[in-house]
């Protein structure tokens, strides 16, 4: 029998986020480098802090996240009542497109940007509008050539999932300047803290000095909290006030929320797996491009390898050779990037594997 009740139109079109593999076969020790996790994994403080928080889970938790939007707002030197937090900054995303979308909107994200943000879009009913990228890095012109009328938001993620490459803070700035007021700008920043160049700045001054532009950031990564989901989002006040409406009243746990505010007090902590990623990162990309691959800077704490067209020394074929060695790492088809591969940076171990078992590869396949 069929039925009057159906979703929105757009919802059946979407493909469904696929996260990266984590096995690579019955039985079979593995290496995960599939989707950006921090090889230091999180804060013993905030392991000791997410313990405490577990004997209090017959009361619901602080719906407002007072202590940890005050924690985040003591590290950054923000107005705590701009803060939100989610689960996740994918959590954010989609309420910001829930908010500013309807039914003939566009919204704009990159050719190679996150793939959360063409769901989120769609999910709110809006048509998302792709702007090509130059070298695989966003660029500020090619944006700007498919605003129109329609145009309601503009997602960047800076530095880019999964390209690793990033807009410096000028044209992020010039970008702003150059969108209609009508346009929101939504900087994703969910790798901002492995940063370390002197021309970037992940949004913290442009959404304090405008109406329009919002920053989202994650526990997920350098702080290794994946498993707790916890994001949080910078903005205007009146956006603020707008997401906060229809955020879910209780949508971090009280285990999270104190591991969160814990871990990003644990400046040391975070010290260190900066230092560990800036070192690997430049040993890893220096090792495989010595064997002939081609790595595109990065400024996160990935990189992505770029493999031939054809032959036998292709990303597939690689792929199922380091799956074979039991290294798992992400397949960039769903990208838009067939021929690459995107691997996240290890313990040292772990880095070493990858080059010895890509380097058997490109061996074997000539």
């Amino acid at each position: 029998m069929s039925s009057d009740f159906t979703p929105r139109k757009t919802i059946l079109d979407i493909s469904p986020y696929v996260p990266g593999k984590s096995s690579a076969g019955a039985n079979k020790k593995i290496i995960k480098l599939s989707s950006n996790e921090t090889p230091l994994g999180p804060s013993s403080k905030a392991v000791e802090s997410y313990a405490h928080g577990a004997e209090k889970l017959f009361r619901y938790p602080d719906g407002s996240a007072t202590e940890l939007r005050a924690a985040i707002a003591k590290q950054y030197g923000l107005d705590a009542a701009r803060i939100i937090c989610g689960a996740g900054s994918d959590e954010l995303l989609n309420l910001i497109a829930q908010a500013y979308l309807q039914d003939g909107d566009e919204a704009i994200y990159t050719e190679h940007g996150f793939l959360v943000y063409k769901i989120a879009i769609m999910a709110a009913g809006a048509t998302p509008v792709v702007a090509k990228e130059v070298d695989l890095t966003a660029n500020v012109d090619e944006i700007l050539k498919v605003v129109t009328p329609k145009t309601k938001l503009v997602f960047i993620a800076n530095p880019n999932n999964p390209t690793g490459t990033y807009l410096p803070h000028d044209e992020i700035k010039r970008l702003r300047a150059e969108l209609p007021n009508s346009v929101g700008l939504v900087l994703d920043g969910a790798y901002a803290e492995y940063v370390r160049r002197n021309d970037y700045e992940a949004g913290l001054e442009l959404v304090a000095t405008t109406e329009n532009t919002i920053m989202t950031r994650t526990f997920s990564k350098i702080y290794g909290l994946a498993a707790l989901r916890i994001g949080w989002a910078f903005g205007p006040a009146s956006i603020i006030d707008v997401l906060n409406r229809i955020r879910g009243p209780f949508n971090l746990s009280t285990p999270a929320l104190a591991a969160g505010a814990a871990a990003m007090e644990d400046v040391a902590h975070i010290e260190r797996s900066i230092d560990h990623n800036d070192q690997w990162v430049s040993w890893l990309s220096g090792q495989l491009t010595d064997l002939g691959l081609k790595v595109t800077p990065s400024v996160a704490n990935f990189i992505l390898v770029s493999f031939d067209e054809t032959g036998a020394k292709t990303a597939a074929n690689a792929d199922a050779y380091l799956i074979n060695d039991g290294i798992i790492v992400r397949r960039m088809e769903s990208y838009g990037l067939p021929n690459s591969l995107r691997i996240t940076i290890g313990t040292q171990a772990e880095n070493e594997a990858v080059v010895k078992s890509l380097a058997q590869f490109v061996k074997q396949a000539g």
